[in-house]
């Protein structure tokens, strides 16, 4: 009976994972068939929420610069995580700007070893082949939070960690604002 008891609950704590994520998707879904319309910027004030409310972008910002995040002060934590959230936002505006019939499919979810919840799924995309996303959350206060999203068995997390602890190390945290920046006014102009 215990037994039944905690698969039951995982259940359900998984079920508001996949909420989340599914809430997210149909968002982006959202924005994308008024994309052209909305323009980079539409598209982007109409993301902010969905980003925010659905991934932790504190946690993220914290796992992009790793060991790093402990040298910053909290005035230079604070800038980074905001930097990135908007980074993340403007990555969405410019990635999903248009619609053609493009659907997200719920494959999986799978609770991790260490107490999050992995929600697998795909874009089906028209006339090409789908794209498998991974969903990575954990649970912050009363809900789940995205952290890292893997595409195609690529991390983007990863990616970033590798270049902004270079940056970091290398040039120094202005440097990385500086780039991240740049990052975010080239979205807003393609």
């Amino acid at each position: 009976m215990l037994l039944l008891g905690a698969s039951q609950a995982f259940a359900e704590e998984a079920s508001s994972a996949r909420q989340i994520v599914d809430k997210f998707q149909t968002q982006l879904i959202a924005v994308m068939k008024e994309g052209k319309q909305l323009g980079y910027s539409g598209r982007y004030d109409k993301l902010q929420d969905a980003v925010s409310n659905s991934h932790d972008l504190t946690k993220i910002a914290r796992i992009v610069v790793g060991k790093e995040w402990e040298k910053l002060s909290e005035t230079q934590q604070q800038q980074l995580v905001d930097v990135f959230s908007k980074l993340s936002i403007a990555s969405y505006a410019h990635n999903f700007k248009e619609f053609t019939g493009e659907a997200f499919i719920f494959d999986s979810e799978e609770e991790t070893t260490r107490g999050g919840v992995v929600v697998h799924a795909r874009l089906t995309i028209p006339d090409e082949k789908d794209v498998k996303f991974d969903y990575m959350l954990k649970e912050k206060g009363n809900s789940w939070r995205i952290i890292n999203i893997i595409a195609n068995g690529v991390s983007d997390l990863a990616l970033k960690r590798s270049e902004y602890t270079s940056i970091l190390q290398r040039e120094g945290f202005d440097a990385l604002i500086a780039k991240i920046n740049e990052k975010i006014d080239n979205y807003s102009k393609l």
